[in-house]
């Protein structure tokens, strides 16, 4: 599955990459920078990071391979520096991993940008906070891009690339050739939006999923089934814009909306408004069993994740 015709990140200016952050995000993008020939450091103050970080590699290992990718000595140009100053002084791209906080993030960014060198590819995994935000704290805010992967970032392809409002066009284009050349499937998004597109799309259709387990409507096990069993499949070949125009027939999109429009608007206003209180979170805890671990859900779901991918020719 791995693109052989795609540019290879280690044969250009990408050599170096520093990891901001080891958690889950961080440690997945670590697997997949490693894999593709990178040089990785990793800034993390946590005491165990290592550890952490190197048992997610092993995890990651199966889906790399039926990715195509070499994984043998996958640790092998791995480095681990606790000061940030040092671990960044010789990137030639920084990842940032760090908590969703505004606060934390300009500090983290702003001691980057004087270590870093002057050329080094700044960029952020942040799920929703804005690089015009971020970008305050800096004194050339235009090097700072929005890198948002969907989890796991070493296997799902699209990343969200997105400029603040100062952010320089060369920067934004260096960011997409970096994720290109990775294999990723880089989006521009054309105006910044709090949490930008998936993540916010992702969370209007888990509000309504709360609600209608809220309503009693169907079990969370019962939802999951629904979904996967229709939308779920639609959405892997064709998004809801392409869906509805084939559900318009040959008049595509225009008749669709013209017939259906009006139903599909008064179901808008029927759709709920759920909050996560005492009683809802301990609802939704309680019917959170999936029959197996933690590990063998990932792995299940990692395994047929690919299988989608390679049918799709991703």
């Amino acid at each position: 599955m791995n693109d052989t015709s795609a540019p290879n990140p280690a044969e250009g200016s990408w050599q170096n990459v520093t990891v901001i952050g080891a958690g889950v995000i961080g440690a997945s993008w670590t697997a997949l920078f490693l894999a593709k020939g990178l040089t990785v450091t990793i800034s993390d103050p946590a005491p165990d990071v290592e550890k952490q970080v190197r048992a997610q590699l092993n995890e990651a290992v199966p889906a790399l391979r039926a990715l195509g990718l070499p994984t043998d000595g996958l640790g092998g140009n791995l480095r681990f520096e606790a000061d940030l100053e040092r671990a960044v002084a010789n990137a030639d791209v920084v990842q940032e991993n760090g908590p969703e906080r505004l606060d934390v993030k300009q500090d983290l960014f702003s001691r980057i940008e004087r270590a870093a060198p002057a050329d080094a590819l700044l960029l952020s995994s942040t799920s929703g906070i804005r690089a015009t935000d971020i970008a305050e704290a800096l004194e050339q805010p235009g090097r700072l891009v929005i890198g948002h992967p969907f989890n796991p970032p070493h296997l799902v392809p699209l990343v969200e690339v997105v400029g603040g409002e100062q952010t320089s066009p060369e920067a934004v284009q260096r960011a997409v050739d970096f994720y290109t050349a990775l294999g990723k499937k880089p989006r521009v998004l054309r105006k910044e939006v709090p949490g930008f597109v998936a993540n916010r799309l992702q969370s209007a259709l888990f509000r309504e999923a709360i609600n209608l387990v809220v309503q009693g409507v169907v079990t969370e096990e019962e939802l999951d089934e629904i979904v996967t069993s229709s939308i779920g499949l639609r959405w892997a070949v064709a998004g809801p814009f392409r869906s509805f125009h084939l559900g318009g027939g040959p008049g595509g999109l225009p008749a669709f909306l013209q017939h259906l429009g009006p139903a599909l608007q008064a179901q808008w206003r029927d759709l709920g408004s759920p909050q996560l209180d005492e009683p809802t979170v301990k609802l939704l805890s309680d019917q959170a069993r999936f029959g197996a671990s933690f590990e063998e859900l990932q792995t299940a779901r990692d395994k047929a994740q690919i299988k989608v991918m390679r049918t799709l020719g991703e």
